[in-house]
């Protein structure tokens, strides 16, 4: 039985994770932790592998005391960008046995449609992204959309695609968006939506649409069991869930 703890247990990701966890065949859940809880209480419940959803502004501190003692950790917190992989990349050189999982969504259709996007990056002139969730999520654009345009704009680079073309001169701060490696993101806020993403593709006569929909945070479950199970036997650094899946 693998030993496992949430931290950010009380939140929505984190009791349904806890939930999870605790039904799960070889998963043991052995500490819940929150706001004000004390963090050593996952050393003294002998935890292997803690899941993070905490929010961005603890995430980092988190990862770190998890490193320093050991215990391997699959972060479902977004705010991670280029330099906080580097932070953690620098802590694990001191745990080499260590194994930390940044995962920007856990849904198995979310990870296939980064992946499609990839794919057919290199064929379209064009490419942008919305992403759209609940008014109560607290980044923008969603670590979701980052992971996307990244992936995309690598594709893009590989097949020699030049920069995307746009025209625009005149503009409203933020009317076209925020900027990731060049793609344009644009987010939505909106109660009555969990966590929705579109990647709209285009070149000359034809559109490509790729969108993904999350209806429940039960549609997460499975990714975060998959990634829980396979962390401890990866040390280093790890991001997105395509090796947990068998993508990579």
């Amino acid at each position: 039985m693998t030993r496992v703890a949430v931290l950010g247990s009380r939140g929505r990701m984190g009791s349904a994770a806890c939930e999870a966890i605790a039904a799960a065949d070889g998963l043991s859940l052995v500490a819940r932790v929150d706001v004000d809880d004390p963090i050593e209480s996952l050393e003294q419940s002998g935890t292997e592998v803690a899941v993070d959803f905490t929010s961005p502004d603890a995430v980092m501190s988190s990862v770190r005391w998890c490193i320093g003692h050991g215990i391997h950790v699959v972060v479902g917190t977004s705010g991670f960008g280029q330099a906080r992989l580097d932070h953690v990349r620098g802590w694990l050189l001191d745990a080499p046995s260590v194994a930390v999982m940044v995962v920007p969504n856990f849904s198995v259709g979310a990870v296939l449609m980064m992946r499609f996007a990839a794919q057919a990056a290199g064929f379209f002139e064009s490419v942008e992204i919305v992403e759209l969730h609940h008014p109560d999520k607290v980044d923008a654009p969603s670590g979701t959309a980052r992971r996307t345009a990244e992936l995309v704009a690598a594709a893009r680079e590989r097949a020699g695609m030049p920069a995307i073309p746009d025209a625009t001169t005149d503009a409203l701060d933020g009317a076209r968006g925020a900027e990731v490696a060049g793609v344009r993101v644009h987010g939505v806020r909106l109660r009555g939506l969990v966590a929705h993403q579109e990647v709209l593709l285009g070149g000359t006569g034809e559109t490509l649409t790729l969108r993904h929909d999350s209806l429940d945070r039960v549609s997460f479950m499975p990714g975060v069991l998959s990634a829980v199970r396979w962390v401890a036997d990866n040390p280093g650094l790890t991001v997105g869930l395509e090796p947990a899946l068998g993508l990579d």
